[in-house]
């Protein structure tokens, strides 16, 4: 086995992975979106802010020593020789590309009616009265290209800064280009509370609010968010931004509810988000009873099973 000095240890630590591509394999690095890059090898590999994560693997970290390691299944000797020059050759002439321009943030063009996102979410189970009240306050229409489920978020001056996307047809989930997550999508309570229910998407929001129909709650009493997402590996010493942003804009808040999804990514999540409030606010896992998410819960109340595994062949 090679024997490498603490000193190349030390050096070869200190090399981020987007450095090293830049130098070292360029042809291997993409742009995808922002600053944020992945690898031709890897499309589920994201580099952004100094840290990168293979979603796929559920492997991540900072350093192209972890990269070389975790993902080209060098040894540490060899992967810190490669490093270090000793076993790498000399780097090709490289010019960063140009920074690309902020997207601007801008709402797909509205269809004429809101017909097939009205059939896409009664599938799911969402009520008639849900449906109508997001359609009326402006969270959600049927993008006219696309008839796409459009669910918007606002600041608070009420002008639109975020849209999830949702397929009405297939397993399509996205955002809007541009999207700001801090602002998204949200129902805020009519009345003042210190209660905040939590969860990973606008269908699962809806979903438990169907719920508390059908149990004869006033959905209305409480502050409901979405995530628009969560990530199965959190490196970030930071909330979630959307749950950030929600409270210091109310700092009354002193319990939150998590329904997030009973899958990897939905109990690391709660572990993760438990962990950073534990010392400030109440916070309580309210995980579905049944099912992978709220929806699936809903749907399962409904006896709407059968009618969700048709639509997914």
């Amino acid at each position: 086995m090679p024997y490498v000095t603490q000193e190349q240890i030390a050096q070869a630590k200190a090399m981020d992975l987007l450095t090293y591509l830049q130098l070292y394999e360029p042809d291997n690095l993409v742009r995808f979106g922002g600053g944020t890059y992945c690898t031709r090898e890897h499309d589920s590999l994201k580099i952004s802010n100094g840290k990168w994560n293979w979603f796929s693997r559920g492997v991540g970290g900072r350093t192209a020593l972890d990269y070389l390691i975790k993902v080209r299944d060098y040894t540490f000797p060899q992967a810190v020789e490669a490093l270090t020059g000793r076993a790498a050759i000399k780097p090709p002439s490289f010019h960063a590309p140009k920074p690309e321009p902020p997207k601007v943030f801008t709402l797909p063009e509205k269809n004429r009616n809101n017909d097939r996102v009205r059939r896409y979410l009664w599938d799911r189970g969402i009520s008639e009265d849900m449906i109508n009240y997001c359609i009326a306050q402006g969270l959600l229409f049927e993008s006219r290209k696309y008839h796409n489920a459009v669910f918007v978020g606002y600041d608070q001056e009420g002008k639109a800064k975020y849209a999830a996307l949702r397929g009405t047809i297939g397993d399509f989930k996205g955002e809007v280009a541009g999207s700001d997550k801090r602002y998204s999508f949200s129902i805020s309570a009519q009345k003042a509370t210190d209660e905040l229910h939590l969860f990973e998407s606008a269908i699962d929001l809806l979903s438990y609010c169907t719920l508390c129909q059908m149990l004869g709650r006033e959905w209305q009493r409480e502050h409901l968010l979405s995530l628009g997402g969560v990530a199965k590996n959190r490196t970030d010493k930071n909330l979630p931004v959307a749950l950030e942003h929600f409270l210091s804009l109310y700092p009354e808040t002193q319990t939150v509810f998590l329904h997030l999804d009973n899958d990897e990514a939905g109990r690391l999540s709660t572990l993760d988000i438990s962990e950073k409030l534990q010392d400030s606010y109440e916070v309580l896992d309210a995980a579905p009873r049944g099912g992978k998410d709220v929806n699936d819960l809903l749907q399962l109340r409904l006896g709407l099973t059968e009618r969700k595994e048709e639509r997914s062949r």
